[in-house]
């Protein structure tokens, strides 16, 4: 666990701290090298995902139409701004499925299209697996894929011919992609009557499925999800997550998801993070945050961890 916002947290181990288990004696030395340096370099190679004090600022539209022409004629005019990220310092170790929840505007997508390079920070670095996101974006871009609750297809084209086309742009043979799409389409219930129907004529959450598969089909090193499953049923919604496990225990990729939905992020997540206002406020397992909430006072649950750091009621933003 880790202290975030004045809230003291139980010192567990985290992304840069030394198991004991790799480590029993930390002061030891062989061959007149620190092991302790060694499991710290270790560690820190482990990792899939760094950011460090990003800050992301955005301009306060404004429809005043003066204030717009003293602007243009003005060069030294001050620009109001918000921050919509503040701060925010995260590590997620390779292979892990780390979680972000928060409610609407708390800055959860502004982090992911940093992390994928659609936006760039204005302070602080993010590097994914060593690589930074502003310094090498076309080399990040090689190693992560995303998916959007508000997924852009090819209308009149067919879920197939979708996924063909995102599958030629990795690289993948028409035989491969074709053996990739069938099997995902299948693990997240997708049904395969309609895998010719235009993507314009699907339900949304259908399009979602597409929207899935589409970013499974690389297999990516770092998968960013920002709300995956809105719009799918409870059966669809359980065939994503259980795919998400199985790409992480069988190919070794990283997921970052966000997510509305506290017992998806209580089933899947290795980690879960509460961002609020742009700040990570809480971090840690779902079972250490609820034990936080905890008390003495009633059965906690991760909706009364997210009140506790927060201080709003969920529900007032759903």
């Amino acid at each position: 666990m880790i202290v975030r916002d004045g809230y003291e947290l139980d010192e567990q181990e985290t992304g840069s701290a030394i198991s004991s288990e790799e480590s029993p004696d930390v002061d030891a030395t062989v061959n007149g090298r620190d092991e302790r340096r060694n499991v710290e370099t270790k560690t820190m190679d482990n990792l899939a995902l760094r950011a460090s004090g990003v800050v992301k600022r955005f301009e306060i539209q404004d429809g005043n139409r003066n204030r717009k022409g003293l602007r243009r004629l003005w060069p030294f005019y001050k620009r109001e701004t918000f921050e919509a990220l503040s701060d925010v310092n995260v590590e997620v170790r390779a292979g892990e499925i780390y979680g972000i929840i928060g409610m609407n505007g708390s800055g959860k997508s502004t982090f992911i299209r940093v992390i994928s390079t659609l936006l760039f920070p204005d302070e602080g670095t993010v590097e994914v697996f060593g690589v930074d996101v502003v310094k090498n974006p076309d080399e990040v871009r090689r190693m992560i894929n995303r998916v959007s609750v508000d997924a852009a297809f090819f209308r009149s084209l067919s879920a197939k011919e979708n996924l063909r086309y995102s599958a030629r742009l990795h690289g993948l043979s028409p035989r491969d992609a074709r053996k990739r799409y069938k099997e995902i389409l299948t693990r997240i219930g997708f049904d395969h009557n309609r895998v010719s129907d235009q993507v314009k004529s699907l339900s949304r959450g259908m399009k979602q499925k597409v929207a899935v598969s589409r970013a499974l089909m690389s297999t990516p090193r770092l998968l960013l999800l920002d709300e995956p499953t809105t719009g799918l049923d409870p059966r669809s919604k359980r065939d994503v997550q259980q795919f998400l496990h199985k790409m992480r225990d069988e190919e070794g990729t990283t997921i970052v998801i966000t997510t509305h939905d506290m017992e998806e992020a209580e089933r899947i997540c290795d980690r879960i993070a509460i961002i609020h206002d742009g700040r990570i406020v809480a971090e840690g397992t779902a079972a250490e945050l609820i034990e936080i909430a905890r008390n003495g006072r009633g059965e906690p649950t991760l909706e009364k961890v997210f009140f506790k750091f927060t201080g709003e009621e969920w529900d007032e933003y759903e």
